[in-house]
């Protein structure tokens, strides 16, 4: 059996660095032609560390909308939605939107927020993480409540935040649930909206000992609460480096203004033999799926790359 089919892993994009919408519509096109999970999406609005982020950011929901109408099979999603950025009613239409448009292919993750340049930039409140993390948990339960509604009734919330009344809960998304993908480093709350809300745990850029320990404190809260652990689907975000021989893998990484070494021990990277190994030493810990960051977005042929070179070495 394989560690990984390439439906378990996904395109994770970081448009915010520098990238237009026909930039990500070409890799999410590609993605789907060769058979990728997923293609997810930052949501963040300013660029990090020294990149200009030109031709600035787009909005994530407003390209997965035009994603979901020049794509047809691929999966899309946000990694993940600051709760800070939008209120809960109108994320709730606007996801529910884009899954009817896309014929019920999306999934929404969301997370409490921490850059806070991006919400001075733009104009955006960021309170401390205690209470961004209410805003998180009020957000969840806002959400799916409206979600699971039943049409011709209407939903209530008194909230602490965000206090709803009478409403009528629509639109309702295509999906019957929409997955949610909550992740992150946090010991003790985020473990425990995860096995509340969740349908999917992700931690981004972390080794593989880490991910154990807080997959444990996932399963954990999920016992807590009496859901079955394996309900949910655990995965892992990465960012990929790989090329067919070491002189290409060298230029990819000079591309992203990495060092080969550095993407070696923190990544998914190097030839197709070691990109493979490290998959499979994933698969091994329990990542069920992964999410790979892809950082040069005009390399298409990267993708090619892990689709027929990574894939095969995996049976």
């Amino acid at each position: 059996m394989a560690a990984f089919e390439l439906s378990d892993l996904r395109i994770f994009t970081e448009p915010q660095q520098g990238a237009s919408y026909a930039d990500l519509l070409a890799v999410a096109q590609r993605a789907e032609a060769l058979g990728y999970g997923a293609f997810f999406r930052s949501d963040h609005f300013l660029a990090m560390g020294d990149r200009d982020g030109l031709p600035g950011p787009t909005d994530a929901w407003v390209t997965l909308a035009g994603l979901a109408r020049e794509t047809s099979t691929i999966r899309l999603g946000t990694l993940v939605t600051s709760a800070t950025f939008r209120l809960p009613g109108p994320l709730a239409v606007s996801v529910a939107q884009v899954d009817e448009m896309s014929g019920g292919r999306v999934e929404l993750g969301l997370g409490a927020g921490w850059y806070q340049q991006e919400h001075d930039a733009y104009g955006i409140p960021f309170p401390p993480l205690g209470e961004r993390f209410d805003l998180l948990e009020e957000q969840l339960q806002i959400i799916t409540g409206l979600w699971s509604t039943a049409v011709g009734e209407t939903f209530d919330s008194p909230g602490g935040h965000y206090p709803v009344a009478n409403s009528p809960a629509l639109p309702k998304p295509a999906q019957e649930h929409v997955p949610i993908v909550i992740g992150g480093g946090g010991p003790r709350r985020t473990p425990a909206l995860a096995a509340r809300f969740a349908s999917e745990f992700n931690t981004p850029f972390v080794n593989r000992d880490f991910f154990t320990t807080q997959t444990g404190r996932v399963r954990a809260a999920c016992e807590a609460i009496d859901r079955d652990p394996d309900e949910l689907t655990y995965s892992a975000a990465l960012v990929v480096c790989c090329g067919r021989d070491e002189a290409e893998f060298a230029r990819r990484a000079a591309r992203i203004g990495r060092e080969p070494a550095e993407l070696r021990e923190n990544g998914v990277a190097g030839t197709p033999e070691e990109v493979a190994a490290t998959l499979r030493a994933w698969h091994d810990v329990g990542a069920e799926r992964v999410y790979l960051q892809v950082l040069d977005l005009d390399d298409l042929d990267h993708l090619d790359v892990v689709a027929h070179d990574v894939i095969p070495l995996l049976t």
